[in-house]
């Protein structure tokens, strides 16, 4: 990346015209390369700024907790074509989810035989999930569902990575 002063820009010291936005059409991030490996650490509980999209996109595990604060968790999850978060409810914590990619059919309701509440959601969609509701997310769509899900509080212990839906049922229930 370069800062260059760019012609009809104000110069002062010590500041620079970023270039034009036409410089950037045709540009890639890194990762659509190759170059940036994926990260599975939880930088919980220390000031932390990444972007969303991209990580939720390049991510390829099930579930990652990217930040657990203390009163509040950041995941990124992978769901693969015909599968499904999985029918849960968590008691006490209210549940944030945006699809980054892809598309699904929402499911919400009072009880596992209950969901009542049915709607599509796709790329750049939010689901709100109550503390108390019992929900899952299908992907109904032709590739993997990027998506990244914020929990508050907490739900995963710190520095969770499932690879697979597999892993993590055999995780939670061990945890039982």
């Amino acid at each position: 990346m370069y800062y260059t002063r760019t012609p009809g820009t104000y110069y002062q010291p010590n500041h620079y015209a970023y270039p034009p936005d036409s410089m950037w059409r045709g540009w890639r991030w890194p990762y659509e390369f190759g170059y940036v490996q994926r990260q599975q650490t939880d930088f919980g509980r220390q000031p932390y700024v990444l972007n969303i999209d991209e990580a939720a996109r390049a991510n390829s595990t099930y579930r990652t907790a990217i930040w657990t604060g203390e009163h509040l968790q950041v995941t990124l999850m992978s769901i693969p074509v015909g599968d499904d978060i999985g029918l849960e409810m968590h008691s006490d914590t209210d549940q944030f989810l945006r699809i980054e990619q892809g598309q699904g059919v929402v499911q919400m309701g009072k009880s596992p035989d209950q969901l009542e509440f049915v709607r599509h959601a796709g790329d750049n969609f939010a689901i709100m999930i109550p503390a108390g509701t019992w929900h899952n997310v299908i992907n109904t769509g032709a590739v993997p569902l990027k998506l990244y899900s914020i929990y508050a509080p907490p739900h995963h212990p710190f520095g969770t990575v499932h690879e697979t839906k597999a892993a993590a049922m055999e995780q939670e229930e061990l945890a039982l």
